[in-house]
C-alpha cells in the first residue's frame, strides 16, 4: 500500500519537464551545463591555427599538446564519476569550475609569453575542468530520474552539452572575433570573453539547483575512499560488458574530435571557404544534433536502447562521416551550392551521432548494483573520446597518412563498435528489448 501511494503522489506531482525527460528540480542545471560548454567550446575550432600561429610552432607540435589536453579530459571524466560517488555532484562541479578558471587565466597568460612548455602544462591542466563539472551534473541526473525516462534525459543532457560545445561556442566565435579585432588577436579576445560565460553557467548551477541529493555521498556509507574511487575500473576489468560499453561510447564521439583537427583547414583553405563558413558549418552540423539528442533518447526508451544504438548510432554516424568528408572533396571548391552540400552532408553526421544517446542509460543498467561505478566508466570514455580522436589523427598522420586514412580509420572503429553492441541488450523500466535481454538481466 505504501507503494502504491508513492508511485501516485510521484505522479500527481510531476509536471511537464519530468515526463519530457528532464527532472524538475534539475532544470538551471540543464542551463548551467549548457552556459559553461558555451564558454567551453568557443575556442573549439580555432585552437589548432590559433596556436600555431601564436606559438610559431609546428602543426605537430600543437597537435601534441591537444593529445595532452585530450589525455587530462579523459582522466577527469573518470575523476567526476568517482568522486561524485564519494562527495556529491555538487561539490565536484565547484572543483571543475575552479579547475577551469585558473588553468584558463593561466593557459592566455603562457600564449602571450609565447612559451611552449607553459602553455602545453596549463592547457592540459584546464582539460581536467570541464569533464568534471559536465559530467558530474551527468551522474546527477541518472541518479534522481525514474529509469523509464533515463534515455530521455540523456538525451537533455546532450542537448545541453553539444548546444554548448561546439555549437553556441562556435556561433560565440563567429561574432566575437571580428569583434575584438579579428585574426590572432580577435581569437585571443574571444577565449577572454568566454571565461565570462564559464563564470555564469556556474553561478546559475550553484544558486539554482537546489535538489539535496546531489549535495551528498552516494556511495555506500561503509566503503572506504579508496574503494570508492577505484570502484569504476574494478567493475571494468571484472565485468566484460562494462568493458564494451565503455569502449562503444569512447569510440561513439571521437570522430567529431578528430575532424575539429583534421577538417578546419581543408574547409577554410583547401576548399576555399574560409574560417567563418567552416565555424558555420560546425555549428549547423552540431545544431542539427541538438535537436534531435532528446528525440534519440526518447526513440531509446520506445523503440530499445540497445537497438537504436546500434543501427542509428553506429551505422548512421559510419555513413554520416563517410558523407561529411567525402562530399566536400566531390563538389568544386569555393562554390556555393558545394558548402551547402557539403554543411547538409554534415549535418546527416551530426544527426545520427545522437542515435548514440542510450549508452547513458544502458550503462548503469549493466551494474545496477554499482551504478555510480558504471557512470564514472561511461563518463570516462565520453572525454576519452576526445583524447582517442586526437590521437588517431596523431597516429595516421605520424605513419605518413592524411585525413581520408583517419576517416577510415573511424569506420573501423565503428565496426568493432557493430560487434560489441550486440551483448549489451538490458531490461527497461519494466520491459526488455532484444532477444537476450532477459537472459542478462538476470545475469547483471
Amino acid at each position: 500500500m505504501t507503494s502504491v501511494t508513492t508511485a501516485s503522489t510521484s505522479t500527481l506531482t510531476e509536471g511537464r519537464l519530468d515526463r519530457l525527460g528532464i527532472p524538475r528540480v534539475l532544470f538551471w542545471g540543464f542551463i548551467a551545463v549548457l552556459v559553461f560548454m558555451t564558454g567551453n567550446g568557443v575556442e573549439s575550432n580555432f585552437i589548432t591555427p590559433h596556436m600555431v600561429d601564436v606559438l610559431g610552432s609546428p602543426e605537430a607540435t600543437v597537435a601534441n599538446i591537444i593529445t595532452g589536453y585530450s589525455l587530462a579530459v579523459l582522466v577527469g571524466s573518470y575523476l567526476s564519476g568517482a568522486l561524485a560517488d564519494l562527495i556529491g555532484p555538487r561539490r565536484v562541479m565547484l572543483i571543475g569550475f575552479l579547475i577551469w578558471i585558473v588553468f584558463e587565466v593561466l593557459f592566455l597568460l603562457s600564449l602571450q609569453a609565447q612559451s611552449v612548455p607553459l602553455t602545453a602544462v596549463t592547457y592540459t591542466l584546464r582539460g581536467f575542468g570541464y569533464p568534471i563539472f559536465a559530467f558530474a551534473f551527468l551522474v546527477w541526473v541518472n541518479i534522481i530520474t525514474p529509469v523509464e525516462r533515463n534515455g530521455s534525459a540523456v538525451g537533455w543532457f546532450y542537448v545541453a552539452f553539444t548546444g554548448g560545445l561546439p555549437t553556441l561556442g562556435s556561433l560565440f566565435a563567429i561574432g566575437a572575433i571580428p569583434t575584438f579585432g579579428g585574426g590572432t588577436v580577435g581569437e585571443t579576445g574571444a577565449m577572454i570573453a568566454s571565461i565570462g560565460l564559464v563564470v555564469i553557467g556556474f553561478l546559475i548551477a550553484w544558486f539554482g539547483v537546489k535538489e539535496p541529493r546531489g549535495r551528498r555521498r552516494i556511495a555506500p556509507a561503509g566503503e572506504s575512499a579508496t574503494a570508492v574511487l577505484t570502484s569504476g575500473l574494478r567493475l571494468t576489468f571484472t565485468r566484460g560488458r562494462i568493458l564494451m560499453g565503455f569502449l562503444i561510447r569512447l569510440i561513439n564521439t571521437a570522430p567529431q574530435y578528430a575532424m575539429f583537427i583534421v577538417l578546419p583547414v581543408i574547409i577554410a583553405e583547401d576548399r576555399g571557404w574560409g574560417q567563418s563558413r567552416w565555424l558555420l558549418m560546425t555549428v549547423c552540423v552540431y545544431a542539427t544534433n541538438i535537436l534531435v539528442n532528446a528525440l534519440f533518447g526518447a526513440i531509446g526508451d520506445r523503440f530499445g536502447w540497445q537497438r537504436t544504438v546500434k543501427w542509428f548510432g553506429i551505422v548512421g554516424s559510419a555513413l554520416g562521416l563517410l558523407l561529411w568528408w567525402y562530399v566536400p572533396q566531390l563538389v568544386p571548391a569555393g562554390s556555393d551550392w558545394g558548402y551547402v552540400l557539403s554543411v547538409i552532408a554534415g549535418c546527416v553526421f551530426g544527426c545520427l551521432l545522437a542515435g548514440f544517446v542510450p549508452m547513458g542509460a544502458i550503462m548503469p543498467a549493466l551494474a545496477p548494483d554499482h551504478k555510480g561505478a558504471a557512470m564514472a566508466m561511461y563518463t570516462t570514455a565520453a572525454g576519452g573520446a576526445a583524447f582517442l580522436g586526437s590521437g588517431v589523427v596523431a597516429l595516421v598522420f605520424g605513419l605518413g597518412g592524411s585525413g581520408v586514412g583517419v576517416v577510415w580509420a573511424f569506420v573501423g572503429l565503428y565496426a568493432v563498435a557493430f560487434v560489441m553492441i550486440h551483448f549489451l541488450n538490458v531490461p527497461q523500466g519494466g520491459r526488455s528489448h532484444g532477444r537476450s535481454a532477459s537472459r542478462e538481466s538476470t545475469s547483471s
